[in-house]
């Protein structure tokens, strides 16, 4: 574990050699391109996963490790209750202790009345879909957290959500896809697509062509660049999240939990992963400029969350001299792994609301700390989506945060959309052309 998070400094780990030409490329090696590349190799494609740092390098190993139902907007809860028996399955074939996954529930908390009514407006539309989520009394709060200084008024809390290692996880699923016979390649950025009459014919890495007639872009907060040079617009912005982990803590419940100003999960070498409950910060950049209107409603919703900062550090995907255009060497190259600072205050107030909320837990020692880059769109829900204009070109992006649970269930049908069969659920909720269709963002009724 102590490794933790996956960065430059991690061994090259997948190296296989590229074929001249595959079925199905796949440019990202984060959870949801890992996922796809195992589903896709299940039906039968001869798939390429081309990853430009390490696998799980970003946002894949850099996320709180939850693995939720709860508080999903409605579009994608039905995904994210497929990826829970995904990510059971994952766990029979390779073991209970092989990715750390743990089953003891994911608990929200409310302090107030009026956020407890919230959970419960959620929780009345999304139990026809057979959730096993539950709203908890005051009484049930105090015997779940014992150790809390303050009663809440109440909590949402799911059993049968989970959590995981995500470091140890991704690279756990992409030797899986190996096993199956997917090309994994990491130190190998994909420059751009490769057309042939309008349609995708392959893509250009720095270590040469793949000839595919199918591509998934799969790219997280790089999928805006990448796909900008081919005339493709997204309006994709992503914002940095701080996350902190301490050293052995004992007297606390086993269970991932949140009250607003923290969210913690217990990992598997004693220790707590601690982040702020909804506080980030957001780097100010041309494409914040160009995506201003589309995001004013989302930026009215989080603007006393958002810590605001001008000027993105060099290389980043919206940094002011990030090239748009290249010839050559790509952004991709000269920036492998987006391994952003954290914020150091940020964390410091979530230390401090869960000092206060439980004293009675002793000293917290942070033994270190990091921050990743989410990707997001104005409605705070994902594409997942085939893009008309490139016939051959799957997008998956914008997945704000969600990514590291869902993965399993949005890698199942990004394989189903690459072999032409019913994704069995309904994408309407994620479909790429949403932006152009005016209007504002549809903020569903997630928590």
């Amino acid at each position: 574990m102590s490794g933790f998070p996956i960065s430059e400094a991690t061994p090259v780990a997948f190296s296989d050699p590229l074929p001249a030409s595959c079925d199905l490329v796949i440019v990202g090696g984060g959870i949801i391109g890992i996922c796809a590349a195992i589903f896709a190799a299940d039906r039968g494609l001869k798939v390429v996963v081309c990853e430009k740092g390490r696998v799980a390098g970003e946002q894949s190993s850099r996320n709180w490790g939850w693995i939720r139902q709860q508080g999903r907007d409605l579009g994608e809860l039905p995904i994210a209750m497929e990826s829970i028996r995904l990510w059971n399955a994952f766990q029979a074939e390779l073991g209970r202790d092989v990715m750390g996954l743990r089953w003891s529930g994911i608990l929200k908390a409310s302090r107030t009345e009026a956020h407890l009514a919230r959970s419960e407006a959620w929780l009345r539309l999304a139990r026809p879909f057979g959730v096993d989520t539950r709203i908890l009394t005051r009484t049930e709060m105090q015997d779940m957290l014992p150790g809390a200084a303050a009663p809440f008024a109440g909590g949402l809390f799911t059993p049968s959500d989970g959590r995981a290692e995500p470091w140890v996880t991704v690279p756990a699923l992409a030797r899986l896809a190996q096993a199956r016979g997917v090309v994994i390649r990491e130190g190998c950025a994909v420059r751009r697509l490769e057309l042939a009459a309008g349609q995708i014919a392959g893509v250009e890495t720095e270590r040469g062509r793949i000839g595919a007639a199918q591509v998934i872009v799969a790219a997280g907060s790089w999928s805006r660049l990448f796909l900008a040079q081919h005339g493709v617009k997204i309006p994709q912005l992503s914002v940095l999240a701080s996350v902190a982990a301490t050293e052995p803590v004992a007297g606390l419940p086993d269970l991932a939990f949140s009250d607003g100003d923290y969210a913690i999960r217990p990992r598997a070498d004693g220790g707590l992963t601690l982040g702020p409950g909804s506080e980030h910060d957001f780097f100010i950049g041309p494409d914040a400029f160009a995506s201003f209107f589309p995001y004013l409603p989302t930026l009215r919703r989080d603007f006393r969350s958002t810590n605001f900062r001008p000027w993105p550090p060099r290389g980043y995907p919206d940094g002011w001299t990030t090239p748009r255009r290249w010839q050559g060497e790509s952004p991709f190259e000269a920036m492998r792994i987006l391994a952003p600072r954290p914020n150091m205050a940020t964390l410091g107030r979530a230390h401090a609301a869960f000092r206060k909320a439980f004293p009675a837990a002793g000293p917290l020692r942070v033994r270190t700390a990091w921050a990743g880059m989410i990707d997001t769109l104005p409605d705070v829900v994902p594409v997942i989506d085939r893009v008309a204009a490139l016939p051959g070109l799957i997008l998956a992006t914008g997945m704000a945060g969600h990514g590291f649970g869902i993965g399993p269930g949005v890698g199942r049908v990004l394989a189903d959309m690459a072999t032409g069969q019913p994704p069995g659920h309904d994408l309407s909720r994620f479909r790429f052309v949403r932006f152009a269709e005016g209007g504002p963002p549809d903020f569903g009724a997630a928590l």
